[in-house]
């Protein structure tokens, strides 16, 4: 079987395990609901958005692509103090609060950060794609 279909089955399982824990830490009503919807909750959407462009950029490095989250989430964090009403009327939707979020805060960068490491961790241990030629 071709080896990039291991890494491929490999990232869609992944998916298929990050987004019941994301949604679990997004929903989660209970002690600490707070902190596990609100700063927590960035560790797994780290790892989703890495797992989503392994899946698009097939060659790219681990490293790399932490980065690109990394810098792109940290992005949507600050778009979130831009409040024009077609940002807010998408932000009011589930799927546009779960992508764009609604309350910029400083405390999400370190869980985005950690987010990102686990990533890269999770990246590396998946069946490595072969080179062509």
């Amino acid at each position: 079987m071709y080896p990039g279909l291991y890494r491929w089955r490999a990232l869609v399982i992944s998916v298929g395990v990050i987004v019941p824990f994301g949604l679990i830490t997004k929903f989660y009503r209970g002690w600490g609901q707070s902190w596990l919807n609100d700063s927590f909750g960035g560790i797994p959407y780290e790892i989703f958005w890495m797992l989503v462009v392994a899946m698009v950029w097939r060659r790219g490095r681990p490293e790399a692509i932490a980065l690109g989250v990394f810098l792109g989430t940290c992005a949507l964090e600050f778009l979130q103090l831009w409040q024009p009403l077609w940002l807010q009327a998408i932000r009011a939707t589930l799927p546009g609060r779960l992508v764009l979020g609604n309350t910029f805060s400083w405390g999400d960068f370190p869980y985005y950060a950690l987010g990102c490491t686990l990533g890269w961790l999770w990246l590396r241990a998946l069946p490595r794609q072969l080179k062509a030629g």
